[in-house]
């Protein structure tokens, strides 16, 4: 499985289809996609999230509609 780097537009229709939303793990700077019923994840907004992911050097990557959030 090739995983290709996307862009916050494209995650977000992505998410959008799949009902998930931006998540913070609580306690860390972790972030990752959640349907937001996980007690250990805040739902936070979009520029929030993009944010973390600058700060952190992180990216998203696809593949076959799977996301994954890892170091760019």
């Amino acid at each position: 499985m090739v995983m290709e780097k996307i862009d916050l537009a494209k995650a977000k229709q992505i998410a959008q289809n799949k009902g998930l939303k931006p998540g913070k793990v609580k306690g860390t700077s972790g972030v990752q996609f959640t349907k937001g019923s996980n007690n250990r994840l805040s739902v936070i907004t979009w520029d929030e999230f993009e944010s973390i992911l600058k700060q952190r050097k992180l990216a998203i990557y696809e593949s076959g509609g799977w996301m994954k959030i890892m170091k760019a």
